[in-house]
Order: C-alpha cells, then structure tokens, then sequence
C-alpha cells in the first residue's frame, strides 16, 4: 500500500476526514476516562520546526507519547534540511529511521519535496500555505459543541493567509459555505477561490459577511515573518476586528474560533475572547486530540 500523506485536507476523503474526526472524540474521551491507550507503541515521530510553536509542538509531542511512542524535536540548528544537504536526500534518511515525519515550515514546495522522496507519511504542521492539523481541531471543536457543519455557514475575517486557504479546502470537504472578507490586498490564494466559487464568497464589508454565520474565525493580521509589516497591516485591517457587537450579527447560536496565539486588541478584542460564543480554549485542546487520531489514521491505516 502506497504511503499516505497529509499536506492539505484534500489528502484525505471527506468520509475519512469525518472518520478522523469521530476516532478523536473518542480518544479525547479515553483520556477523560485515564484509560491507557497505547496503539502507536514504540512509534517514532519526527517533528522538523523551522517556525517556531507552542500548541503543535506540545499537541504532537504529548499525542504520541499518550499513544505509547515517542517523539523527536529537531529545530532549524538540529538538522541540514535546505541547509546545504537537499530536501530530497534528507528525506530519504529520516523517513529510514522514524515512523512518521512532521514538518513546521515556510514555503509549502518543501513540504511538498519531502514527501515525494519519504518511506513514511509526512504531515503538513504548517506552511505558509496550508494549516491542515488547525482544521482538524477546529472541525472536531464545532462537531462538539454544534453537530455536523455540514450546510452551514462559517465567515472568515482577516488576512487571506495559510488558515484562509485552509478553510477554502475546509469548506470543499466538509460542504459548508464560506463568507471571506479580507482586506483589499489581503485576498486568499485566487486560484484556491476560482476552484471553489459554488461555495465561497469574498464580502468586503465584515458585518455583511457575518450576518448569518454560524462559526466566526480568525487569525493574527501579521504571521510568522511578517513582523516588520505589523503598523502597515495594523492600518490596512482596521474596521476588521472581531467584537462581540460584530458576532451579534451572526447567528444566535454562533461560534468564535480563533487558531492562537491571539493578540487581544487587534485582530480580536478583549472582551470577544471571555465571550461565552468563543470557543478557543476547546479548539487549542482538540490539537492534541485531532492529531492523535490522524497520527492512527496514517500509522494504522
């Protein structure tokens, strides 16, 4: 059987995302329960940051020692990846000696590299491209607190960034309808939008793209290497901040789903974060909960 991957949720079928998804309940409740639960026993998982993490770190760390097996942490100053030795060639070694390989990085093509020359299933831990794992989580947090999304209606406001476009895949493979309002010159990938039309739409103005929802999401305005754009986009997004006066224009019964970490006044207010409608403290948990049931999936089979 060829080696499966997860470097974008189209990687998976819809039905085995929803398996993934209903396997990590029930691993999330075993460990409510202390029940041992052992099935990746002296399993070894490489984890490869090159940006830097706290909820992926810990999430898959602790996921894989719960599960019986162990894990490796390797930063920038721990490995040659791109660094004089080829992606390819580090590939071939690593997946030799580890179970399965995790990646944290920067342009997806890398990811994408590594995969193509390893023995052993890679995970995308975040590109600037794709945060599959985020969406695992995300869809396991509103599953459990809602029920299906199926039908649903869920708004995305902020930058067109690496959860934007997940989202987009989000939205395909969980058939829900996604409303985008990013400011002008912050649009998702364009290409990502055009496959999608049926089911996505970009609305400019926030409150007209909320109106409705049923989840409400975002993220930081200024990832990981945009630090030197912070006053820039701190302008460009202003109008475009999440606030319990906004959410009352969703849905009554709307969630506020935020990826972490949060810089409260900015993307998010203060206040929407203690809001009984936020979510974001479930979401952050079911990281580990989401990955360990995709660790599984992958391993197992």
């Amino acid at each position: 059987m060829s080696v499966r991957h997860f470097l974008t949720l189209l990687d998976l079928s819809p039905d085995e995302l929803v398996a993934v998804l209903d396997r990590a309940v029930e691993l999330k409740q075993l460990q409510r329960d202390n029940k041992v639960h052992e099935s990746l026993k002296n399993k070894v998982l490489g984890m490869i940051f090159e940006k830097s993490s706290t909820r992926t770190r810990v999430s898959f760390e602790a996921g894989m020692s719960q599960l019986g097996g162990s894990a490796i942490f390797l930063s920038p100053r721990d490995t040659q990846l791109g660094r004089g030795e080829p992606i390819e060639d580090s590939a071939r070694v690593l997946s030799r000696m580890l179970d399965v390989v995790m990646i944290r990085t920067f342009e997806h093509s890398i990811i994408q590299k590594f995969a193509d020359y390893s023995k052993v299933p890679v995970i995308n831990a975040l590109t600037d491209d794709f945060h599959p794992c985020q969406l695992l989580a995300d869809m396991q947090t509103y599953r459990e607190h809602r029920g299906s999304i199926q039908g649903r209606t869920v708004t995305w406001i902020g930058d067109g960034n690496n959860m934007c476009n997940s989202y987009i895949n989000a939205a395909r493979q969980f058939d829900f309808e996604l409303n985008i309002a990013a400011p002008k010159g912050y649009a998702p990938n364009e290409e990502l939008v055009k496959q999608n039309k049926q089911r996505v739409n970009l609305i400019a103005d926030p409150t007209l793209a909320v109106k409705g929802s049923d989840l409400v999401v975002t993220d930081v305005w200024a990832s990981m290497g945009q630090e030197d754009e912070s006053n820039q986009r701190m302008s460009d997004f202003d109008g475009f901040q999440i606030t319990p006066e906004l959410m009352d224009n969703a849905q009554s019964d709307s969630l506020f789903m935020h990826c972490l970490p949060a810089h409260r006044g900015e993307e998010v207010s203060a206040s929407m974060m203690e809001d009984p409608r936020a979510v974001v403290w479930d979401e952050a948990e079911n990281r580990l909960h989401a990955q360990k049931a995709l660790l599984e999936a992958l391993l197992l089979n």
